[in-house]
């Protein structure tokens, strides 16, 4: 994956790139990941098909496997499902808010976390990824992204992934 432009966008909004970015590029066994924000739209995006806020303008050296179908909007779609049904299994068995979701697969992995503004970040990982450090970097990540993800930069994204040809 190569860097997302940026062009216009916020310290901020570049910052949460950024760190979206190395994600993808530093945890093996990562395929794609998404930010998400609280009533479902994707703010940002691992997918290099996107554009825009999320994508990559040029092939990699090495390509890394697609994720769900290649579609930003699907793992986006995923992720707010599974948050909303775990929220609401929490919310039955009054366990309290959750905190991390995952979901082991033949073929892969899906991690959902929450971000403290009620957005979430998923990743779609390697059926072979060591799953403690995938989670752990989900978790640098959402410590680093959670007090930046105000409502004037989930605007931002919103509008910059909704410009994206």
């Amino acid at each position: 994956m190569t860097a997302p432009s940026t062009y216009g966008l916020s310290t901020q909004a570049r910052n949460l790139q950024w760190l979206l970015t190395d994600l993808v590029e530093e945890v093996p066994g990562v395929n794609s990941v998404a930010v998400v924000s609280s009533d479902g739209l994707l703010l940002l995006s691992s997918d290099p098909v996107a554009g825009g806020a999320g994508g990559a303008g040029e092939p990699q050296a090495t390509p890394r496997p697609k994720g769900p179908r290649g579609a930003s909007a699907d793992l986006a779609t995923i992720v707010s499902g599974l948050g909303s049904l775990t929220t609401g299994a929490a919310a039955l068995m009054e366990f309290g808010t959750v905190k991390q979701t995952m979901v082991a697969m033949e073929n892969g992995s899906v991690f959902v976390m929450a971000i403290s503004d009620g957005s979430l970040l998923g990743v779609h990982a390697t059926p072979d990824c060591d799953m403690s450090v995938v989670a752990y970097h989900m978790a640098l990540f959402v410590g680093r992204a959670g007090h930046v993800l105000t409502p004037e930069v989930r605007s931002e994204l919103r509008q910059s992934m909704e410009n994206t040809p």
